[in-house]
């Protein structure tokens, strides 16, 4: 007899939810238990049900989605947890699958690919569509910024000037200037703007 693949779906898009749950319901192998619209419910619904899947996205409302991997993989080490998700920055990347999700997958991945996605990391194995992964090369082949160049372009994010990051991280306002050119550099960009646009794409800072 078929045992199933017992799945939880965590999305805050009620159609998202609903189309994913019907598709792979679709499938003789899965079975859709549970569905989570923000990332408490995504965790109580996981300890309720202890599904062997859970498809998330990494963007979930009241939590954020690499949190949501943290606590649970501390309470049940072998969670087994794919990415499902329209955001393709490489930190977003870096940052699920360090935090310990099994699959990194994007939203518009072939129904087949997800399935065989679904499949392997459930046999234990890790799965990361082909772009995800070139992205994730390009991350380790970029310089990457020090926690203090992170924090001032999360304030530069923010519109926040040379004299107010100076002030809010306690250091004079040449060593910001010096902290900016870095970012700048780093992120190959020729103004503030720039480097803003691309921190906002790549996930290495939020709005």
């Amino acid at each position: 007899m078929l045992v199933p693949i017992r799945l939880l779906i965590a999305d805050n898009h009620p159609p998202m939810r609903e189309g994913l749950s019907a598709l792979l319901e679709k499938q003789p192998d899965f079975q859709v238990v549970a569905l989570a619209k923000n990332g408490p419910e995504a965790i109580a619904q996981y300890q309720q049900h202890r599904p062997d899947i859970l498809l998330m996205d990494i963007r979930m409302p009241e939590m954020e989605g690499t949190d949501i991997v943290v606590t649970l993989r501390n309470q049940f080490p072998q969670a087994r947890i794919i990415i499902l998700t329209i955001h393709d920055g490489d930190e977003d990347i870096y940052q699920a699958l360090r935090a310990g999700a099994c699959g990194y997958l994007l939203k518009h991945v072939p129904c087949q690919e997800l399935f065989e996605a679904i499949r392997r990391v459930h046999a234990g194995q890790k799965y990361v569509m082909s772009s995800v992964a070139q992205k994730l090369t390009e991350r380790f082949s970029d310089s990457e910024l020090t926690d203090r160049e992170m924090e001032v372009l999360q304030l530069m994010v923010q519109g926040k000037s040379n004299r107010t990051i100076s002030e809010e991280l306690c250091i004079v306002e040449g060593t910001v200037k010096f902290h900016v050119r870095n970012i700048l550099e780093k992120l190959g960009a020729s103004d503030r703007t720039q480097a803003v646009t691309i921190a906002l794409k790549r996930g290495l800072a939020r709005l």
